[in-house]
């Protein structure tokens, strides 16, 4: 995270020359907050749950080319929420600087100190060239951040210090378009559809329930751990009467809660589903979301997390095909099956062939519960076992292009890579990396390997 609070009111021009020849520039930075705006609302009336968005507006009178170098909304005119992120116009525009955001608690009036926003959300996303990459829907965002219940918010985003000819010369312009996004995820769950082991028709189906038919019945709020025999027994029956008679390598199955299970809103998401040919790898990331929420939240933390995704970044679906807790549930993140190659939005430029497991937190400075580690060895266990990938072993995956690697490159990856692996991203966080060496060892023992 940068920091630039020793920021003096020195802006580079675009020519490297310092500007303050040119402008009469305030000496220090007003940290008042902006006027209240009027958020747009995105409610959607399927579920519980909807998204505000308020634009955000100068802090202060210094200008370079018209712009301010620090932006923010303050609002305590708004319906409550529980995450917050900004997002602006261009998905191709980088943030550099800080985004910090303070709330107002729902239950108690209180209002919290000041928290970090990570600004740095491009390394998540659909591969460039893919139709999720380039629908015309998609905008440049921070991560989420929860806050829990809230119904006050004050949001301050200040350019990078960067070289130059003064101290705090700003690196770049803020992106155009900023604007604060405050999820509520709802308190309802999906209105129950057909008891599991009820007949329904093919007009009763829900897709996103239908593709896990392989595994459980329908409108199952979880599918079932099982045990490795049991596991063995249905991955023949998952590839038919032709399946191979060798004793495969994959891990007990690991309960899994569906998107049912957590309340996913069927509506939001873009129709049908997008598949790759296998799972050679899985990338591990961390939601960068803050680890202030109980277990028992989870679930609501994964709905604001999927309308983020969708409704203020544009993209299909969440773009994690598993997410974990930090107690070690799994949960099946974006639709089409939780035993197939979905295609996810998870690891820029290596989303085909692969899947992306997010551990809800931030690692940077705090350690992944070990429940959280073995929830990751357990999924990975089981789905690369599904595809004959080993935890312990290399593969090569071909990248669709990024900041690591070129379009086209083969590059040779830890069947369990790091987000970092594959672009150049803090993400997973460094205390989290540093655990998927036994995270690698732990899966490839449930393989029996």
């Amino acid at each position: 995270m940068f920091n630039i609070r020793g920021m003096r009111g020195f802006l580079t021009c675009p020519t490297g020359a310092t500007c303050a020849a040119a402008l009469t520039l305030l000496p220090a930075v007003l940290n008042v907050p902006s006027a209240a705006a009027a958020p747009a609302d995105r409610t959607t009336t399927a579920l519980s749950g909807s998204t505000q968005s308020l634009p955000l507006t100068p802090r202060t009178r210094e200008r370079v080319l018209g712009q301010a170098p620090e932006q923010g909304a303050y609002s305590t005119d708004v319906r409550p929420f529980s995450l917050v992120g900004v997002i602006w116009d261009s998905p191709g525009a980088e943030l550099h600087g800080q985004v910090q955001v303070r709330t107002r608690s729902a239950a108690t009036g209180d209002w919290s100190g000041w928290q970090d926003v990570d600004p740095h959300n491009a390394d998540h996303g659909a591969d460039p060239g893919t139709a999720e990459a380039s629908s015309g829907r998609v905008h440049g965002a921070t991560a989420p951040l929860w806050v829990g219940d809230s119904n006050g918010v004050d949001v301050r985003v200040r350019t990078e210090a960067g070289p130059g000819p003064g101290p705090g010369v700003g690196r770049d312009l803020l992106p155009a378009g900023l604007r604060l996004e405050l999820v509520d995820p709802g308190d309802e769950a999906p209105s129950e559809g057909p008891a599991a082991d009820s007949p329904r028709t093919d007009t009763e189906a829900d897709p996103a329930a239908t593709v896990n038919a392989g595994l459980v019945s329908f409108a199952a709020t979880e599918i079932p751990a099982l045990s490795r025999e049991d596991t063995e027994r249905e991955l023949r029956e998952l590839n038919g009467a032709g399946a191979p008679l060798a004793k495969p390598y994959i891990g007990p199955r690991p309960r899994i809660v569906t998107r049912r299970g957590w309340g996913a809103d069927e509506s939001l998401r873009e129709k049908g589903f997008v598949y790759t040919g296998k799972v050679k790898a899985a990338f591990v990331h961390h939601t960068a979301s803050g680890n202030g929420y109980r277990c028992s939240e989870a679930p609501s933390v994964i709905r604001s997390i999927y309308r983020y995704h969708v409704v203020s970044m544009g993209w299909r679906d969440i773009g994690y095909n598993f997410l974990v807790d930090k107690c070690g549930t799994v949960y099946e993140g974006r639709a089409g099956g939780a035993a197939k190659a979905v295609r996810g939005a998870h690891t820029l430029g290596f989303n085909n062939n692969s899947m992306g497991v997010a551990v809800i937190g931030t690692f940077g400075s705090h350690k992944p519960p070990a429940a959280a580690v073995t929830g990751v060895a357990k999924l990975t266990a089981w789905k690369l076992g599904l595809f004959g990938a080993n935890p312990k072993g290399k593969t090569y995956l071909k990248s669709g292009g990024g900041n690591l690697y070129p379009k086209g490159k083969n590059v040779r990856l830890n069947v369990i890579s790091g987000h970092r692996d594959g672009y150049a991203t803090d993400c997973p966080g460094a205390k989290l990396y540093a655990k998927l060496g036994s995270a690698r060892t732990s899966s490839a023992r449930l393989q029996g390997r």
